[in-house]
């Protein structure tokens, strides 16, 4: 985990929560630590703007199929001012295996070169830098910050999250960022980055999007509405 940071200041109201709705949540939380005391980041790296690129990669992409084309790709451009001598065209190859890879190979290249143009080659440590690079939208900057920094910027909602977060009743709105509004005001800042770890890890295991053991499951059964309401009409 990073080491402490300052943070910094949230640039939206935040939706009212009562306290009960509060203790609910810490409550999940704590459970949800139980449960997956290993939860991490599933895309590989090992420095910040590797993760930047794997975080480009994986939109409308699985997480293993991006560790699997990563390694090659960090390899043959171990910095950023690689990717910025480079053109897409030799980018494209590294990634063919990754759905929209014409697309991510120009994204890549385009943020890398940004980075070394503007940031010294550096990712940089705000969301409004993060978001002024190609491919770079909220969810990818919150991902870079919690992940590298330890900047508590807001909540990664993903599928895993907005779909468990709408299913708990920690939210009405199944808008991403209207969700995340909703997530920030419920859970403490400092575990906002390991908030979206622990849904995507209990999104993967349990409540998946078909097929799932909702009815069986103990966090489930706890703190899922539809769960609940199921088992109050019976089989």
């Amino acid at each position: 985990m990073p080491d402490a940071a300052p943070q910094p200041e949230i640039p939206f109201a935040l939706p009212r929560k009562s306290p009960k709705q509060r203790e609910r949540a810490n409550a999940l939380l704590a459970d949800l630590d139980r449960r997956y005391p290993e939860a991490h980041c599933r895309l590989d790296w090992t420095r910040p703007h590797e993760l930047l690129v794997a975080t480009i990669l994986s939109a409308q992409a699985t997480d293993e199929g991006v560790n699997a084309a990563t390694p090659a790709l960090f390899r043959r451009f171990p910095a950023p001012a690689d990717y910025a001598r480079a053109t897409p065209d030799d980018i494209a190859p590294h990634i063919r295996t990754i759905g929209l890879w014409r697309n991510k190979a120009r994204a890549v290249h385009e943020s890398m070169a940004a980075l070394v143009e503007r940031h010294a080659g550096e990712v940089p440590r705000d969301m409004e830098s993060l978001l002024a690079l190609r491919g770079v939208a909220r969810k990818t900057a919150n991902v870079v910050l919690g992940n590298c920094f330890g900047i508590q910027a807001g909540v990664v909602v993903d599928t895993h999250v907005g779909r468990l977060a709408l299913r708990m009743g920690l939210t009405r709105h199944e808008d991403p960022g209207k969700a995340e509004r909703d997530l920030m005001a419920l859970f403490p800042r400092e575990r906002w980055s390991d908030l979206s770890h622990l849904l995507i890890f209990h999104g993967r295991a349990v409540c998946r999007a078909r097929g799932n053991s909702c009815a069986t499951d103990a966090i489930c059964g706890r703190y899922c509405r539809e769960a609940v309401t199921r088992r109050r009409r019976g089989p």
